[in-house]
């Protein structure tokens, strides 16, 4: 099969529309992603266990079912029971509140690998629980997992296709429908080498970043 440069440029405008698509899940979900995990990780060490339990429960459920299961419930059944949202912000959500699952179990990781004397100092020293979290744990424990979280950032990346089958236009889903009228590769190897120069170099920084922290530690 020869490869036609005017197919490319033909499907130049719905790739553009798509990468933007794309990236708008990618840095929206990964917000929501972030800011969750951290607040699931911290609801789990509670100490109330009408706190810990529900969040552990909803935390796991979520881990231990599908991306695309979830996607449907939000755009499908969602909307039964409130407003309705459109593909693109019911994707984001569900990509966000997907991956907050694994990136509290990672925030969890760094909390759990602050020296216990850290949280005995500041008992001694009187500083009030929230400000214990704030001025003494989490930076420490952050500190140590942006490596980890980089690595969801790249993983949601590569699961943001999903968002197709509910009728947001992510690349993919550009190409998708590009090639279903023209019957051609040439827009799915587009995506491919766009998915591949997103996912590289912020491959080659986390593991630049993990080098530094180490160094540092």
């Amino acid at each position: 099969m020869n490869w036609d440069w005017d197919v490319v440029n033909d499907f130049m405008p719905e790739f553009w529309d798509g990468l933007l698509v794309t990236l708008q899940a990618l840095a929206l979900g990964s917000l929501i992603a972030f800011a969750l995990g951290l607040v699931w990780a911290m609801a789990q060490r509670a100490p109330y266990a009408w706190v810990r339990w529900p969040v552990t429960a909803f935390t796991e459920f979520v881990r231990n079912t599908p991306l695309l299961v979830q996607l449907f419930f939000l755009y499908f059944v969602v909307p039964e029971w409130g407003p309705s949202m459109s593909a693109l912000t019911t994707g984001i959500i569900g990509l966000g509140l997907h991956y907050s699952t694994y990136t509290a179990e990672v925030y969890r990781a760094g909390i759990a690998g602050v020296p216990v004397g850290q949280w005995e100092a500041a008992t001694a020293l009187s500083l009030p629980r929230g400000r214990t979290w704030i001025a003494v744990i989490l930076p420490q424990a952050i500190r140590r997992v942006v490596p980890a979280l980089g690595n969801y950032v790249i993983a949601m990346l590569k699961d943001s296709p999903m968002i197709a089958v509910i009728g947001a236009m992510d690349m993919l889903g550009a190409a998708e429908n590009f090639s279903n009228t023209t019957f051609t590769i040439e827009a799915y190897t587009v995506v491919g080498i766009a998915f591949l120069v997103i996912a590289y170099p912020a491959s080659l920084l986390i593991r630049v970043l993990e080098r530094r922290l180490a160094l540092t530690s």
